[in-house]
């Protein structure tokens, strides 16, 4: 188990740029696959992006790939999520997930352990 503390989270203005930080406690996040989930007010939570461990592959959501982009830092015990032309329906609380098996499942109860979330809010 690990524990999950999202960070980067703000207001910023349509087309503008976010980088989502997310640090875990423990020492094998390296063994971990790691996913960031969205969930806007009134919706389910929804799978954003991720990337897997041990290979590095990532995957991501129709609605944001070529905006956005997961990377991880294992030496930090970090996981990134940079966001580019962010618009107004990116607005949504930004959960980090983690699980301790190969694959990068879309579906939130394939991960055993979350972060607490962080507001993305984008004016248009």
């Amino acid at each position: 188990q690990v524990r999950l503390v999202e960070s980067g989270g703000g207001l910023v203005q349509a087309g503008g740029s976010l980088r989502l930080s997310c640090v875990a406690s423990g020492r094998t996040f390296s063994s971990y696959t790691m996913a960031w989930f969205r969930q806007a007010p009134g919706k389910e939570r929804e799978f954003v992006g991720g990337i897997s461990s041990p290979d590095g592959g990532t995957s991501y959501a129709d609605s944001v790939k070529g905006r956005f982009t997961a990377s991880r830092d294992n030496a930090k015990n970090t996981v990134y999520l940079q966001m580019n032309g962010l618009n107004a329906d990116d607005t949504a609380v930004y959960y980090c997930a983690a699980r301790k098996y190969y694959g990068l499942p879309r579906i939130v109860n394939r991960y055993d352990d979350w972060g607490q979330g962080t507001q993305v809010t984008v004016s248009s």
